[in-house]
């Protein structure tokens, strides 16, 4: 794969050719978050950040997303049919994408394409969009992503990652896809042996910066039945509110709920993102909840993160260390601590 040394007082002329064919979305200001939005024409990303508030999922899984529309005046001969709503086909990219986000998309692929179904709305989402990536230079204190098989510079899921090297920006492609773009940066120069070794410096501090401090080796072999009643998830649950922050910034969840918006005789059929943490996600037709007590809820949520999707799939846990839940969560709830005490447990 091709590298280049973009220096960053032509870095805006790549994003101006770049327009031409995709709709650029990059980290914005907005207020005192850093989050995803269009840039507009002339607008440059803002790459100052550590992290952005939310994650990029929702620019492959919107928090709301419109699936099909439909009428309900009787005058309308297609009244009560549902029709699709018709995709934006627009190629967009995304730029300043930290790696553990990328890693993220990878990870909750496994969930929206499988042999046997592929959500439709997903797979165009994700298959209509370019990553181009910004390592870290300077990872969040709340940052584990090498705990859980990733790194500050990690390219998985990314087409081109950047580094940040001061005056320029060293960018290696590491898709097909990635390379072609590469081919077309304006000025770009092949990486001198001063930029490959800078990069790799800055690569090896950030990798020191975020020592091992999460332990997941045990979790496979845990056994389900004692590490579901484990006395220490009463500990656990005492302060959640069950507010839903953890699962919102979370670039690895993806429950969503169906429901239909009617506005006078027109209606659309909604995907809405959901939360297990909140009492009624389990809310069966009968009445019954199986999930009605804020133990069961926070225990699901790391169970199924830390446990079950391991068990089921094989490649590690569904975490991939961004800190959002650490660093948000109104009542201090670490799942990295979770993580240790499931990992360390001992069955009697």
């Amino acid at each position: 794969m091709i590298a280049r040394t973009i220096a960053k007082s032509v870095f805006s002329e790549w994003l101006s050719l770049l327009r031409k064919s995709f709709r650029l979305i990059g980290p914005v200001r907005q207020g005192d978050q850093i989050n995803f939005a269009p840039l507009a024409e002339g607008e440059g990303p803002d790459l100052s950040f550590q992290n952005t508030r939310l994650s990029p999922k929702e620019w492959v899984q919107p928090a709301s997303e419109r699936l099909f529309q439909f009428s309900l005046d009787p005058a309308n001969t297609e009244a009560h049919i549902l029709k699709e709503v018709p995709w934006d086909e627009t190629p967009r990219l995304l730029l300043g994408v930290r790696p553990c986000d990328a890693r993220a998309l990878n990870l909750v692929r496994i969930n929206f394409e499988t042999p046997e179904y592929t959500d439709p709305w997903w797979k165009h989402g994700r298959d209509t969009m370019t990553l181009i990536g910004l390592g870290c230079n300077q990872p969040c204190s709340t940052c584990f992503c090498t705990s859980v098989g990733s790194g500050p510079f990690d390219p998985v899921g990314l087409d081109i990652l950047l580094t940040d090297l001061g005056s320029a920006f060293l960018a290696q492609a590491a898709t097909e896809k990635g390379a072609a773009l590469l081919q077309g940066v304006p000025q770009g120069t092949e990486p001198s042996a001063s930029d490959q070794s800078q990069a790799e410096t800055l690569k090896k501090e950030a990798e020191q910066a975020l020592p091992p401090q999460v332990a997941v080796d045990r979790l496979k072999d845990q056994p389900l039945l004692p590490l579901f009643n484990a006395p220490f998830w009463d500990e656990v649950q005492f302060a959640c509110i069950n507010c839903g922050t953890c699962t919102y910034l979370c670039p690895t969840c993806w429950c969503f709920d169906i429901q239909d918006e009617v506005s006078g005789t027109e209606g659309l059929r909604m995907r809405n993102w959901d939360s297990c943490m909140y009492p009624l996600f389990t809310l069966h037709g009968s009445g019954h909840n199986p999930r009605d007590q804020k133990l069961q809820r926070v225990r699901q949520r790391f169970m199924h993160k830390l446990k079950y999707y391991v068990d089921k799939y094989g490649n590690g846990v569904a975490c991939v260390g961004c800190g959002r839940c650490v660093q948000f969560c109104p009542v201090n709830i670490d799942i990295r601590r979770v993580c240790n005490l499931m990992n360390a447990f001992q069955a009697n």
